[in-house]
């Protein structure tokens, strides 16, 4: 049924794309109740760093879109490109023994960018796919080497993996996972977060809460049954949606250790930490020191211009899979695998980050922006500031003596993100977090922007709680 409502003169192009939305796009973690009521934010244009919506009001964009436009908006190289290749070849299916140039070229250009033996890809059309087809690749590879029972996954509380039905549930956010909705329990299972400020015991040092982790993870195998049962760990370099979590020093490394002594699989999820959010090609090795089996990348990989997805997997995966005299068919993939023109907008992305040294800019405006950022522990309800890079989160407390949070109900996060708007500052808010993964041409200049916005605005709303009688304990 089309809209109906009715339409008048006077109703301006805002009110008639809010009325639309409201009555027929259900969004992406839409909010019902509320939404009836705010509806969504209507944006009409992007440039770099900036957007504006459609009454003209300009913001920047601290969110980058959502973890991907890594380039910056309204590229017209990449425009271009894109425009180019729809007009030569807008879709060719690689389904069975047919390819495109594009595709081909990609694939070759991420072997060649990923490390180790990670020669083989398989495309999706974004992260959650491609985290479900690491998931059905693994299985697939099990069964092929005669280890049907070996299907057990571990993961981690507060890990985001995707929203379809696997990824969800291999992702462990207790906020996403609505009772509403069923997931896979009884072969996936989540450890604790490595989330210092929130789960270290009274008087533990982090080294001796990595220790504590790591041997939570063996337990876990050897309870499970060890090497025989459990096929694969699934990891964000850093946590992103959970809260940005960076891990204590050498705790991936040693997490990655115990795969190789129990035969699991590791699958570094760096859909948000690829393609420079961290200053490299891929966060697992060249920051961490681990060397995956397969890496699932989504987000940077087209910095947002087309929807594309991958899973980088090994040479070792390859080899068993498609083990000669076997007649063996993979029955996986999607319509839009490969598709020509995401293809070949990820390869001028590759191009324009590596042209324009855009992870030097990252390296060097990531410190500056963790610094600044810190300056606003001085609030009364800052309770921390954390994140790598281009890649920050500022944690909401009521009390910063216990790290008691203000009641959900109270929404800290949206607050503040509401009061940012207000002052043309785009960020996330999850529920007492707001988070921020800017785009990698961010200047020190915006990082100046960014700060004192926030800081007017977290004032802002800390007035508003304390009209409310909710300010802060201390």
């Amino acid at each position: 049924m089309i809209d109906a409502a009715p339409q008048s003169e006077s109703t301006g192009y805002t009110e008639e794309i809010v009325r639309k939305d409201k009555n027929h796009f259900v969004h992406p973690w839409q909010l019902f109740d509320l939404f009836k009521e705010d509806g969504a934010l209507p944006i009409e244009r992007g440039e770099g760093c900036r957007v504006w919506d459609t009454d003209g009001n300009e913001y920047f964009d601290a969110v980058g879109g959502l973890w991907c436009n890594n380039i910056g908006l309204g590229n017209q190289e990449m425009a271009q490109v894109i425009g180019e290749q729809a007009a030569k070849m807008s879709f060719c299916s690689t389904f069975v023994d047919m390819t495109n140039a594009p595709a081909a070229e990609l694939a070759a250009k991420l072997a060649e960018l990923a490390p180790g033996d990670l020669n083989h890809v398989m495309y999706t059309c974004g992260g959650s796919t491609a985290n479900d087809a690491a998931f059905r690749l693994m299985q697939f590879y099990n069964n092929a080497r005669g280890k049907p029972d070996k299907k057990h996954i571990i993961s981690r509380v507060h890990s985001y993996h995707g929203s379809t039905y696997v990824a969800m549930s291999i992702g462990g956010k207790p906020g996403d996972r609505s009772p509403l909705f069923d997931y896979i329990d009884d072969t996936i299972h989540h450890l604790t977060a490595p989330n210092y400020y929130r789960e270290a015991l009274d008087g533990e040092s982090e080294a001796a809460f990595a220790d504590r982790l790591v041997t939570e993870f063996e337990d876990k195998i050897v309870e499970l049954g060890g090497a025989d049962k459990v096929m694969a760990y699934f990891a964000e370099p850093v946590m992103g949606a959970g809260g940005v979590i960076v891990a204590p020093e050498g705790y991936n490394r040693r997490m990655w250790e115990v795969c190789q002594k129990y035969d699991i699989l590791y699958v570094s999820d760096e859909v948000v930490t690829a393609f420079g959010r961290l200053g490299h090609w891929f966060a697992s090795v060249d920051e961490f020191d681990v060397q995956p089996d397969i890496i699932v990348c989504a987000k940077g990989i087209t910095s947002g211009y087309q929807p594309l997805g991958a899973a980088i997997f090994s040479s070792r995966i390859f080899d068993v899979i498609a083990e000669d005299g076997t007649g063996r068919c993979f029955t996986q993939g999607y319509t839009y695998s490969g598709h020509p023109v995401a293809c070949a907008a990820a390869l001028k992305n590759i191009e324009i980050l590596e042209r324009e040294k855009m992870f030097d800019n990252v390296k060097e405006v990531g410190p500056y922006l963790m610094e600044q950022l810190q300056t606003l522990t001085d609030l009364p309800i800052v309770g921390q500031v954390r994140g790598k890079q281009f890649m920050v989160c500022v944690e909401f407390v009521k009390d910063k003596e216990t790290k008691a949070l203000f009641d959900e109900d109270l929404d800290i996060g949206k607050r503040v993100a509401n009061e940012a708007d207000k002052r043309g500052l785009i960020v996330r808010p999850i529920v007492h977090l707001n988070i921020m993964s800017p785009p990698l041409t961010m200047t020190r200049d915006d990082v100046d922007f960014i700060v004192a916005t926030l800081r007017d605005s977290i004032e802002a709303a800390l007035t508003q709680l304390e009209t409310e009688g909710h300010g802060p304990a201390n």
